[in-house]
């Protein structure tokens, strides 16, 4: 189980809520992606935690894993980066893309608990 603490919210995130996308990134993000990320910081991170089928929680909201792209997990692993769809995946999926249901925009604050099983 991979289990990560949002930080720090950017200005920008509402604004994807109609799209229903979040942007995750680790600690390191650069400035000009806080913006529209969600920042959070692992406290355990397993190998390839993302996978079809799988789980992600925010705080106590399930959303299941219906696809994800070839560079998802490595991305997540190494840059804390992925961008979770709550929607219906496209034909291609983009690498660092998740697609997850149900789909709607979840409830995120400071301090939300995100789990990966």
């Amino acid at each position: 189980m991979t289990k990560s603490v949002v930080q720090e919210i950017g200005v920008l995130v509402p604004t994807f809520k109609e799209e229903k996308i979040v942007i995750l990134f680790g600690p390191q993000a650069p400035k000009e992606l806080r913006e529209l990320a969600v920042i959070h910081e692992f406290e355990t991170l397993t190998k390839e935690p993302l996978k079809e089928g799988g789980t992600i929680q925010f705080g106590e909201e399930s959303f299941t894993i219906t696809a994800l792209g070839t560079l998802a997990n490595h991305n997540f692993e190494e840059l804390g980066h992925i961008s979770i769809y709550f929607q219906e995946p496209m034909e291609e999926v983009l690498p660092g893309a998740v697609f997850a249901a149900p789909h709607h925009f979840p409830t995120i604050e400071e301090g939300t608990i995100i789990t990966i099983k």
